[in-house]
């Protein structure tokens, strides 16, 4: 059984299974290396610094995400009244993905949009909770091969995603547990670009 499994054996009833499912999720957080996360913090606000762009990429539940977090970055600017980050969510162009998927692969719905806008020094946030999706581990390939930053979401063992990007944030969970590892993506969104709202806002003077 994978830990959630494992959670609802404990008890079916909804209000236990809830608080253990918390439980579960602030175990994950309190284990997750704070160091990588400062890292990926810093490279945003070196590609920030360099006028480049930070693109996300993601499938399913990380697109949503990828969306999402592409949105609050692009806002940390507006919020703290400073220069913004340049920010692109592959996910988002969806008259275009669906042409690329159909013309030549899913695979390629990253790269292909990559291709007339990544340029070297650009900055991508590939999410998987597996870190084996074929589409995204393409995108950092590509990212890698034009010179560019890859940072990695990932969850499960890691995938390929933990040894391709420069950067990696672990949420290390058994195998399919994709709720909480995006889970913990989503509230990585909200962590880095509240503290980059304060951290920026800080330097208005300086900036």
């Amino acid at each position: 059984m994978n830990t959630l499994e494992t959670l609802f054996a404990k008890s079916a009833l909804a209000p236990d299974y809830f608080k253990y499912y918390v439980r579960y999720l602030n175990r994950l957080l309190t284990a997750m290396d704070m160091a990588s996360v400062e890292t990926v913090v810093s490279c945003f606000l070196k590609a920030r610094a360099d006028s480049k762009t930070i693109f996300f990429a993601g499938n399913g539940g990380s697109a949503a995400t990828a969306s999402h977090f592409a949105q609050d970055l692009t806002e940390v600017g507006r919020k703290a009244k400073v220069t913004s980050f340049r920010t692109v969510s592959l996910t988002d162009h969806i008259s275009f993905i669906t042409a690329i998927a159909n013309d030549y692969g899913y695979e390629k719905i990253f790269t292909i949009q990559m291709s007339e806008l990544f340029k070297p020094g650009d900055v991508l946030v590939a999410i998987s909770a597996s870190g084996n999706s074929p589409n995204v581990v393409e995108a950092v390939k590509y990212a890698r091969k034009l010179q560019g930053v890859s940072i990695g979401l990932v969850g499960f063992d890691g995938g390929k995603l933990s040894t391709l990007c420069d950067h990696v944030v672990h949420v290390k969970t058994d195998e399919g547990e994709y709720g909480p590892v995006e889970d913990v993506h989503m509230i990585l969104d909200h962590m880095i670009t509240s503290y980059l709202i304060m951290r920026l806002s800080d330097k208005v003077s300086n900036d």
